[in-house]
This record gives structure tokens, C-alpha cells and sequence, in this order.
């Protein structure tokens, strides 16, 4: 399992290190691959924030947690990722064993400089996936909206959450 610990506007202790590494490999127990995941350590004021993003075999995990303590806010993640995984335990393992997806990347949205400026840009490898896998995924990073590429199609669409709790597809035209 590859973990990499940051910090903002934190000084990383080795004991922080160890304590945030030792909470996010409990997450490798679920997967027989390897796991890569990035934590953010960051401190605001009296808020201490844990961000935890992980990646297996293109599934990507996410969660955020604040409260007081540092300590606290990564057990606090840390316990949210574990639910994460556990109540879609099924469809992930089942994602999991699939296999011969094509590899592709997401390029950034750029926009004149008169207006609104590109404040943070990501990079991600985007396969192609059914629409209930989008709608999963988007679930487990626990967003509105999710962009990918239709396994069906093989065109870009989005995925998103509509106000009366069911799911929206928007998908181009011919």
C-alpha cells in the first residue's frame, strides 16, 4: 500500500505520520490489490481536516472529516471510508473483477481571462464504465455530479443527483 501523508499549514510529526499511515492501511484488508491514497493533513483556525483520497485499480474512495483534533478527524475519515466500503462492498468487489478498460485522460476546462479563473484543475485516468458504475462512483466520492466515459456509447456523459433523490444522465447528441 503506497501512502503519502501532506500537510497544510501543519508541521508533520513523525507520530501524526505514523498514526494517519497506520489508519488508512486498515483499508488495504478489503482489497487483495494494491492500494494508492493520499492524505491531507490541514489546519484552519480550530478546525483540523483530514482528506483522504484512495485509489484502487481505478475505483477512487474519498473522504473528508473535521473536528478539533487531528487525531480524532483522521479516525473520524478513516471510519467514514470503512462504511463507504462496506455498503458497497458488492459492487466493488464485482467492478473490481472486470477487466479490459481502455485508459484515457480528462482534460482541463480552461476559460477566458476576463472572467472566473481556473482555480484548481485534476487529472484522473478515465475508462469507460456502465452507467450504474458512474452512479457508484459518484456515491463513493460522495459528490452531485460525476463525468465518464459510457461503456455503451463509448461517448463522455454526466451523472448527477436530481433534487427528488433519483439519478440524471446527460449524454452529447449525434
Amino acid at each position: 500500500m503506497q501512502i503519502t501523508v501532506r500537510g497544510k499549514n501543519i508541521q508533520i510529526t513523525d507520530a501524526l505520520r505514523d498514526y494517519a499511515t497506520k489508519k488508512v492501511e486498515r483499508l488495504g484488508k478489503y482489497f487483495d490489490r494494491p492500494v494508492e491514497a493520499q492524505v491531507m493533513l490541514t489546519v484552519e483556525k480550530d478546525r483540523h481536516t483530514v482528506e483522504v483520497t484512495a485509489m484502487v485499480d481505478g475505483l477512487i474512495l474519498r473522504g473528508e472529516e473535521s473536528s478539533p483534533d487531528m487525531y480524532a478527524s483522521i479516525d473520524l475519515v478513516a471510519d467514514k471510508l470503512e462504511k463507504q466500503i462496506e455498503r458497497y462492498r458488492t459492487r466493488i468487489s464485482r467492478r473490481l473483477r472486470t477487466n479490459g478498460y481502455k485508459n484515457g485522460a480528462a482534460s482541463p476546462a480552461t476559460l477566458e481571462d476576463d472572467g472566473p479563473r481556473v482555480v484548481r484543475s485534476k487529472r484522473f485516468p478515465m475508462k469507460p464504465m456502465p452507467v450504474e458504475e458512474a452512479v457508484l462512483q459518484m456515491n463513493l466520492l460522495n459528490h452531485d455530479f460525476f463525468v465518464f466515459m459510457n461503456a455503451e456509447t463509448e461517448r463522455f456523459a454526466v451523472v448527477y443527483k436530481r433534487k427528488d433523490g433519483n439519478y440524471g444522465l446527460i449524454e452529447p447528441q449525434n
